[in-house]
């Protein structure tokens, strides 16, 4: 699955990109950085600040690994010329720290009591519906995400650019795209 993604990546940051996604499966607890390097079991062996390097600094662009993604999806799971089903959501991760990039109070809409506000990143999160056959329902995969920052790009505009972005991937696709708001 993931050689999929192989040509998004210089060889150094496929390898730490590939140690990265194992460790986020493998990790239950912290999922951090550094816990996906624990997860791996290759935290005395690679020091973080290389896997750090791979949001800082490596040379990749994440829409290009997510619609290499989107589109095995769509060759593997959805049949020719099925129109393509997009949910587009906004998710609060509760974020703490003075250097916790973009994080603000938002609303949170799975907040229990009576103040639905958090800390934390929003990220609007688009994903392709799809039905396999070991579920009676169909399910929504996570393909593309843009974090929201308060005072910046509104979260319909960042909705519409990923809904564009899969539209121009998938010329020959018809998409229908839900959102709430």
């Amino acid at each position: 699955m993931l050689a999929v993604c192989r040509s998004c990546f210089t060889a150094p940051t496929f390898r730490t990109f590939c140690v990265l996604l194992t460790g986020l499966i493998a990790q239950t607890r912290r999922r951090t950085v550094c816990g996906m390097l624990l997860g791996t079991g290759l935290e005395r062996v690679w020091h973080h600040a290389r896997c750090h390097r791979l949001f800082s600094t490596a040379r990749w662009s994440a829409d290009e690994a997510s619609l290499a993604l989107a589109g095995l999806v769509v060759a593997r799971l959805l049949p020719d010329g099925a129109p393509l089903q997009v949910a587009v959501d906004d998710t609060l991760f509760k974020r703490s720290g003075k250097k916790v990039f973009g994080a603000a109070w938002q609303h949170d809409g799975a907040a229990r009591g009576p103040r639905p506000a958090g800390f934390g990143n929003c990220w609007v999160i688009a994903g392709i519906v799809v039905t396999v056959p070991f579920l009676t329902r169909p399910v929504c995969l996570p393909v593309l995400a843009r974090l929201w920052r308060p005072r910046h790009t509104g979260k319909i505009a960042l909705a519409r650019e990923m809904t564009e972005l899969l539209a121009a991937h998938f010329p020959d696709r018809t998409l229908h795209t839900v959102g709430d708001a």
